[in-house]
């Protein structure tokens, strides 16, 4: 017996005896026998529990975190400061533990942390309404879409291909389940075609995908392609980089509609990809169609001040023909994170952060393109993240670096090199990656040429 399978054989006689069997093969007489599974599954036998974690702790050693190398990637998930008022809150067993909160009597400090969390990102974005939180930044892209989709019925999305491919391929493979095609718009000189995405608007458009900065790290003239889309009467979505709303417009003031993204840089760790959370932010009318729920303020019986599921268009809660998403849970812990994290970076705080971001990145982009066999892969103006074209395959390249415990990026295609900085680079780390970097492309140049 251990601790985990506690069942001893007395156990497992009285309750055969309880429900009147002889073994546990009769518990499956009624099925087939030409289906039935006879012999040992390959499976290992099982391990003490010390053996366990030694094994783990083997295995999680191959693993190389942000904690054991400089790493410059990105492409979505930043190593950003985490402060230790995140965790000292969200461990707490009252958040840490619960489940929905179906009965508001007893769960006011979650919806009341709901409710905060709603108001932080709708301040944050200028949009007037937000839900609870959805799974992470792609499924909340998703979402929109559908949104859209049930808002016009139109049978066609344009998505711009500076949109994270993570996001692309999960509006592709979403709206096969509702029957609208996906039109995807090519960049030109590192942003959005303006030609291109002219072209392709039309009044069968049921909403359009922009993402700022984008993909490339480039920032898009969101004003201009959002008017564009709305003259066809298009729903604009915004998919948004969090940390760079300090600095940047935000959606509510260029013309998007439904504002989404990926909430990890917001108070959660990197944690090897997940989980985080996706936020979602929305024009007033689009209140009754946003997935998920939302929390809203009210007063009790006596006057005080509480907090209810206003509104939960999900399919547990009401009929499934009128639920406008089956997303059924949110991320409440991770955007809770995110809540705490924009608190205690305050109004200004993000300001400054985003400014620290741009300065270092425009340090960075200029001295790794000073570097022999390195240029810009576009010019653009970017903020926290900038793409790069090696004179030498970026595997190679990134494989040589990692040698000399530097990260540089995230691989594109055959030769570019997409780089992300946060406060956590300083600029002697990113000295040290130029030398790095630049060793690493002119050893590969060399193999190349002999």
């Amino acid at each position: 017996m251990s601790r985990y399978t506690s069942a001893t054989d007395a156990d497992r006689r009285e309750m055969l005896e309880a429900i009147g069997l002889e073994s546990v093969e009769e518990l499956f007489r009624d099925i087939p026998e030409a289906v039935r599974f006879r012999g040992d599954l390959d499976v290992p036998s099982g391990l003490s529990e010390t053996d366990v974690f030694d094994h783990l702790r083997a295995l999680a050693a191959k693993n190389v975190s942000a904690d054991d190398e400089v790493s410059f990637l990105g492409a979505g998930m930043y190593d950003h400061y985490v402060p230790g008022l995140v965790e000292h809150v969200t461990e707490r067993s009252e958040f840490l533990t619960p489940y929905t909160p179906y009965q508001p009597e007893v769960s006011q400090g979650n919806l009341q942390a709901m409710f905060e969390y709603q108001t932080a990102i709708s301040e944050l974005t200028g949009l007037p309404v937000s839900n609870a939180s959805v799974y992470e930044g792609p499924s909340a892209v998703g979402a929109a879409g559908y949104l859209a989709k049930l808002t016009n019925g139109r049978p066609r999305f344009v998505v711009s291909q500076g949109v994270h491919p993570h996001a692309r391929e999960t509006v592709r493979t979403m709206s096969v389940g509702y029957g609208t095609n996906v039109d995807e718009v090519p960049l030109k000189d590192g942003v959005t075609d303006p030609e291109a995405w002219a072209r392709a608007l039309d009044s069968d458009v049921a909403a359009v995908v922009i993402q700022q900065p984008n993909f490339l790290g480039a920032v898009e003239d969101v004003e201009a392609l959002a008017a564009a889309a709305k003259e066809h009467g298009a729903v604009v979505i915004g998919s948004y980089d969090a940390i760079t709303l300090g600095i940047l417009k935000p959606p509510g003031e260029s013309g998007v509609d439904l504002a989404v993204g990926e909430g990890q840089p917001l108070g959660n760790r990197l944690d090897f990809g997940g989980p985080s959370f996706g936020y979602f932010a929305a024009a007033q009318e689009y209140i009754r169609k946003m997935p998920g729920r939302i929390s809203g303020e009210t007063v009790d019986a006596d006057g005080k001040r509480g907090w209810v599921l206003t509104l939960q268009t999900r399919e547990q809660h009401i009929r499934r023909e009128k639920a406008t998403s089956n997303i059924c849970t949110a991320q409440a812990l991770n955007a809770l994170a995110g809540m705490i994290y924009l608190s205690w970076l305050g109004r200004r705080g993000i300001v400054e952060l985003g400014e620290l971001l741009v300065a270092r990145t425009h340090y960075a982009r200029e001295t790794l393109t000073a570097l022999d066999g390195v240029e810009a892969l576009h010019e653009q103006p970017v903020v926290r993240e900038f793409a790069l074209k090696l004179q030498a395959p970026v595997h190679k390249v990134i494989e040589r670096c990692a040698r000399e415990g530097v990260n540089p990026g995230y691989p594109l295609e055959d030769d570019g090199l997409l780089v992300a900085i946060t406060e956590q680079r300083s600029k002697q780390d990113i000295d040290r990656l130029a030398g790095v970097l630049g060793a690493a492309v002119a050893a590969e140049r060399e193999a190349v040429a002999a």
